[in-house]
């Protein structure tokens, strides 16, 4: 059990410095935590919790070798780097004033969610960390301590992805109630020009694959 909860205690770790770097989920995370609360932290990680539960069916189903195929890399590179350009676009065209913030509204439960689930399967290095890094991580939980050790493993990297962005949720829904329209604009663009960027790095990237 000791060796269990190091594990997990070590996937918390590898999550976490993964969570930390800049990146779609972070982009969706600070904006929509302006828009509708602390509430949109936890539910943009519930989004991306999703996409992970289908992909590790998926990697024990043995189609681990198909998610880190070239081929598949580069259809979800062109695909997902053209969504987060929409994305972006989108969030950048936004020029309405500061919101209230909100956590009551049914888009404020279900958008971010979505949107989640969307910048985790529109991110080619989602599925390259998963085919490598946590396919090794899986079958060494598994080799430790069977169904447990990669229990341990999963809830310690999802406990990760929680507590980080969380932690940025909160922090930017405090700065949205004392932000003026100005900073908030200003914020929105650069938020979605990050997006309009990786999008297209993303879809370079993915021509040099094939």
């Amino acid at each position: 059990m000791i060796e269990v909860i190091l594990f997990a205690a070590t996937s918390f770790a590898v999550g976490l410095s993964g969570a930390v770097v800049p990146g779609p989920m972070l982009t969706v995370t600070i904006s929509d935590s302006m828009k509708k609360g602390f509430i949109a932290g936890p539910m943009v990680v519930s989004g991306h919790i999703i996409a992970e539960i289908i992909l590790i069916i998926l990697i024990f189903a043995g189609l681990g070798w198909l998610i880190g195929s070239p081929r598949a890399s580069f259809i979800i590179g062109t695909l997902g780097g053209i969504m987060l350009i929409l994305m972006g676009y989108n969030i950048t065209r936004s020029s309405q004033p500061v919101p209230e913030v909100s956590e009551d509204e049914e888009v404020t439960r279900y958008g971010p969610m979505l949107k989640g689930f969307m910048t985790s399967v529109s991110n080619p290095y989602f599925f390259i960390w998963w085919a490598t890094v946590g396919c090794a991580f899986m079958y060494k939980g598994l080799e430790l301590a069977g169904a447990v050790g990669v229990l341990g493993f999963i809830l310690g990297h999802w406990a990760s992805d929680l507590g980080w962005f969380s932690t940025v949720s909160f922090l930017t829904s405090r700065g949205s109630g004392i932000m003026n329209e100005k900073h908030y604009k200003r914020i929105m663009i650069i938020c979605g020009a990050f997006l309009i960027i990786l999008g297209c790095y993303f879809i370079l990237n993915a021509q040099k694959i094939i």
